[in-house]
């Protein structure tokens, strides 16, 4: 009897201790979870708010900004939420900064490419809208990320291209500027007036709207051939028609000099056939 009346006593103590702990813990630990999800809203929704008004400022800091924000607000959070349970938060900041610290090595890559995500929000060499050329790719930036910048190329392809590699390397921004040089050659016959077919391409520009008075087109003997007077033509389009005005440059003049009797050489092979008797 004594035995069990022990033992009573020992459960009865136990399930004391057990109702007091969570008399105790259980309004902070509610608290807590309220505070969390109560939190990742306020945060979700500050973070949208930011988007949206970031997105009509400045598309490039946008998504980066969001984002870092967004992962320290949270980070922030969950220290706070773990400070309300009892957890210290001197050995939680220490825990953080220790996987930090071992995250840090394992994702060098990965730290790499978001100093060179800062690199370009820094110094803008692009921005998001301009069409690039880089590592071998050429599209419209469409967004600058944290580690990446994804281009979509103009046969409609999307390219993920790591921040670091577009920090360190070379790249061409061709919507820098408002207006671009539109480079051409055309060969003409030996034979053929030099004169004529300059005066033909120069007429062919100024029909072209697309190609601009200022500065004006240049057409000149840029080197003579093996078969033909390769003429230079340069002229100044804005950077939306370079590609159209060159199209449409190849076929007008291809057009125009056979309609003037102008030659345009190709290469040739004579092939003679001698019977052997």
């Amino acid at each position: 009897m004594e035995e069990l009346f022990s033992a009573d006593g020992r459960a009865a103590e136990y399930m004391d201790q057990a109702i007091a702990l969570v008399m105790t813990y259980a309004p902070k630990v509610l608290l807590a979870i309220i505070t969390l999800i109560v939190g990742m809203w306020l945060i979700n929704r500050f973070v949208n708010v930011l988007d949206a008004k970031l997105g009509k400022k400045d598309p490039t800091l946008n998504k980066f900004l969001c984002g870092l924000i967004s992962a320290i607000l949270k980070i922030l959070l969950l220290v706070s939420v773990a400070s309300m349970v009892g957890i210290a938060t001197t050995s939680f900041v220490a825990i953080i900064g220790a996987a930090g610290l071992a995250v840090g090595f394992a994702l060098q890559g990965s730290l790499g490419n978001f100093a060179g995500g800062v690199l370009i929000l820094l110094f803008k060499p692009f921005k998001v809208g301009d069409a690039i050329e880089a590592q071998g790719f050429l599209g419209s930036v469409r967004e600058i990320t944290i580690l990446y910048t994804i281009i979509d190329t103009f046969d409609n392809r999307r390219v993920v291209i790591p921040n670091g590699q577009l920090s360190n390397s070379s790249l061409t921004n061709m919507s820098v500027y408002e207006t671009r040089r539109c480079d051409m050659s055309f060969g003409i016959g030996y034979s053929d007036d030099i004169d004529k077919a300059r005066d033909i391409i120069l007429r062919l520009i100024s029909e072209d709207e697309r190609a601009l008075k200022d500065p004006e087109p240049l057409i000149v003997v840029g080197s003579l051939g093996d078969s033909s007077v390769n003429l230079t033509v340069r002229a100044w389009t804005k950077a939306g028609d370079l590609w159209p005005f060159n199209w449409a440059m190849q076929e007008a003049v291809k057009k125009a000099f056979d309609a003037e009797g102008i030659s345009i050489p190709f290469p040739q092979r004579d092939v003679h056939l001698y019977k052997s008797e």
